[in-house]
């Protein structure tokens, strides 16, 4: 069998087994920085595998690599270990086990088809032309999260990555599919957090309080004037504020509202100069309304960079192992993942594994997210394709 039937044929055999542990780490869901159980059942498969690796990274995360028996550089691969806040509402038989937390963003499916693709380059390892690095990240969810703190803990120190790849379900995709997207993909995101500070009172004595609501309302006009009307040259910007807090009534006006919201955007040097502006104005509305305004920007995720080089690669590859049809370009997408983090320090390829059920619609974080566990095999298939051929193609 030459390399394609060989990862297929593994892919089969152990098709069931990864589909009963992406089930068991569904049952058993950990929030960000909390996942104590979900490390513990990774460093047990990791063991049963006989697989070397390191733990104990920003808590949870894990480190694994497999040497392969022919010299050459080093691929990373990563998958995270936390659930979300939610509370599950699929009625299957291996549902959220823990009220109020739910793998609604498909980090089950991610470990489980690590693990598989851990399988698969294992049994290629006589052949295996370099190292592949597994990186079992916790905390992809909260800022700042575990791809920046796994970098800073040194755990890519020891066994330096040329490159590393990700995946990620998508439910918008059919089974069988993957999607891919050269250079800018995701965008960056900040959390803002906005206070208006004045003096409170009585609606109908307004000589004595500060109008703190409609202080809040002026500001969140200008603010989204400024960064949120297209102009020739700018980069694609969101500024959204999702949440305005002011513990009024009626006929109260409360002393203090708080808004929280995002920006997000594609460039970096903007998103600098916008954080600058974001303040310039703050400042200056403070002066001329004379009522206490306190800005914080909280600095997220990067904007995630796809190398060109390398996704082209992978297209080119995955093309080869799916065929053509079952590759598709994506278009960039507003939202924002900590991935983004490593494309900042390394050549990175983060794509998208097509997961929608037939039939039926779901959207990652809610409550009935699920996937068409078929996809499993496509994405432990493509990964092992993708980690063994782009490894045979930079020693050359």
């Amino acid at each position: 069998m030459d390399l394609k039937e060989k990862i297929i044929h593994l892919t089969n055999r152990y098709f069931d087994e990864i589909v009963q542990i992406r089930r068991s780490i569904h049952k058993n869901p950990e929030l960000s920085y909390y996942e104590n159980e979900t490390s513990a059942f990774i460093e047990k498969m990791l063991r049963e595998y006989g697989i070397n690796y390191k733990k104990g990274f920003v808590n949870t995360g894990i480190i694994a690599w497999l040497h392969g028996e022919k010299p050459g550089p080093v691929i990373g691969l990563r998958a995270e270990l936390d659930a979300l806040p939610i509370t599950e509402n699929n009625n299957v038989s291996y549902k959220s086990k823990r009220d109020g937390i739910m793998h609604a963003c498909g980090h089950d499916a991610h470990l489980a088809m690590l693990l598989g693709t851990i399988k698969i380059l294992k049994e290629l390892k006589k052949d295996l032309p370099g190292t592949v690095l597994f990186i079992f990240q916790p905390a992809e969810e909260l800022v700042p999260g575990g791809a920046k703190l796994m970098i800073k803990d040194g755990a890519l120190d020891e066994i330096k990555p040329d490159l590393i790849l990700a995946q990620h379900v998508y439910p918008e995709l059919e089974t069988g599919k993957v999607g891919y997207k050269a250079g800018e993909y995701m965008a960056s995101s900040d959390e803002i957090y906005v206070t208006i500070q004045g003096k409170g009172g009585h609606a109908a004595i307004p000589e004595k309080r500060d109008d703190t609501i409609l202080a809040a309302a002026r500001l969140l006009i200008l603010l989204h004037e400024k960064f949120n009307t297209p102009l020739p040259g700018k980069p694609p910007t969101i500024l959204a504020f999702g949440k305005i807090d002011g513990a009024g009534a009626t006929n109260i006006i409360p002393s203090e509202v708080k808004i929280i919201g995002t920006f997000r955007t594609f460039d970096e040097n903007w998103r600098k100069v916008a954080h600058r502006e974001m303040k310039k104005i703050v400042a200056e509305f403070k002066r001329n309304e004379n009522i206490g305004v306190k800005l914080n920007i909280k600095k997220g995720y990067p904007v995630l960079r796809n190398d060109l080089k390398i996704t082209k690669s992978a297209i080119r590859l995955s093309r080869v192992f799916l065929g053509k049809k079952n590759v598709v370009g994506l278009e960039q997408r507003m939202t924002s993942e900590d991935f983004a983090n490593y494309s900042h320090s390394y050549p990175v390829c983060f794509f998208r594994l097509g997961t929608g059920i037939e039939g039926q619609e779901s959207a990652l974080h809610t409550s009935d997210f699920n996937i068409d566990e078929n996809a499993l095999a496509t994405g432990m298939g493509n990964l092992s394709w993708l980690a063994y051929s782009l490894l045979e193609e930079m020693r050359k």
